[in-house]
């Protein structure tokens, strides 16, 4: 199974930010690893952050609330 030894941005990919992620993917550990990951590097509360589309596929599509995608991306970025 598919699993980073540490939670990390991992780059660009295309139109989207690579997001490694120290969690199996299984009874949603990963979805709770990515927004536990996103709210601490963005300094925001986890509630702030909802994962749309892509509950069980690789891919998915994230809305965060309370700040600029621009900023985020550079936060997450750094």
């Amino acid at each position: 199974m598919p699993r980073a030894s540490a939670s990390a941005v991992a780059g660009r990919y295309g139109d989207a930010l690579k997001i490694r992620i120290a969690a199996l993917p299984a009874d949603g550990a990963a979805n709770d690893e990515l927004i536990r990951f996103l709210a601490e590097r963005l300094q925001i509360p986890r509630s702030a952050i909802t994962i749309t589309v892509g509950l069980s596929s690789r891919r998915k599509t994230v809305v965060i609330s309370g700040i600029e995608t621009a900023a985020a991306i550079h936060l997450l970025e750094d």
